[in-house]
């Protein structure tokens, strides 16, 4: 199942990784976080719907981080930001009724410094004043938790993007030790939701569920896909599973 070992360069590893930000209303917070990630050698910064882009004030708090600014892409929607990646991880504050993997900064840079080896791995922020939703946290395959003082737990949107991006460029850097890798390429988020999808329609033919009442059964399909790190050959498997069973049932 594994192939043979590469080496490679672990700076170049930091090109795999992308920085999402979600509705960010402050353009300062932008240029701050665009000065962050070039300390650490990461240069790929992906907007989704930020209020005010480009800006002065950006560009000002960006000091010489300039250049990431002119090559951030802006998206509508958090789906189209990530459906390149093969591993996405968001920040979360608060718990969820159906639990989902929660990780330490250290621990989701390590999961980076796994995966960036092969694969393209964003790592989503949301909105300064209530993070990410319940339907964005759902399109991720991990969550990742900054265990603040409770007395004042929140924190500028740079700074958190500055703990995590630190973590990253010190995990990449120290798994610097040949690595197996996976004999097929990882589903991206995009190949990964249609097979949810495709699932999902399924299970409304065979009238798996209540469709008026699913409960938590979505979710918890859901997540297990995102948590499983599904290939694109399994992927396939599953989509013409479904497809056979389809066929048999017209």
């Amino acid at each position: 199942m594994f192939m043979a070992k590469k080496k490679v360069n672990p700076l170049k590893l930091l090109s795999s990784v992308k920085v999402v930000l979600v509705g960010t209303t402050h353009p300062g917070n932008i240029g701050a976080t665009a000065r962050a990630m070039k300390n650490m050698g990461i240069l790929n910064l992906a907007l989704v719907n930020p209020k005010e882009f480009p800006s002065d004030e950006a560009i000002y708090r960006s000091k010489s981080a300039k250049d990431v600014l002119e090559k951030a892409k802006v998206y509508k929607n958090l789906h189209d930001a990530v459906s390149d990646c093969e591993l996405v991880i968001g920040t979360s504050a608060r718990g969820r009724k159906v639990p989902w993997p929660v990780l330490s900064p250290k621990e989701s840079a390590n999961e980076v410094a796994i995966h960036s080896l092969n694969n393209k791995v964003a790592i989503v922020f949301g909105r300064e004043d209530r993070g990410l939703t319940n339907t964005e946290l759902g399109l991720c395959n991990l969550h990742v938790h900054i265990p603040s003082d409770p007395e004042y737990s929140s924190l500028n949107l740079s700074q958190a993007v500055q703990i995590l991006v630190y973590e990253i460029r010190v995990a990449i850097i120290e798994d610097h030790k040949d690595q197996d890798y996976w004999d097929v390429e990882l589903a991206t988020n995009e190949q990964t939701e249609h097979l949810i999808n495709h699932m999902d329609e399924l299970m409304k033919e065979i009238e798996f569920y209540d469709i008026e009442n699913p409960r938590k059964l979505l979710l918890r399909v859901r997540r297990f896909f995102k948590r499983s790190g599904i290939d694109v050959m399994e992927t396939n498997i599953f989509r013409g599973l479904f497809a056979a069973i389809q066929k048999k049932l017209k």
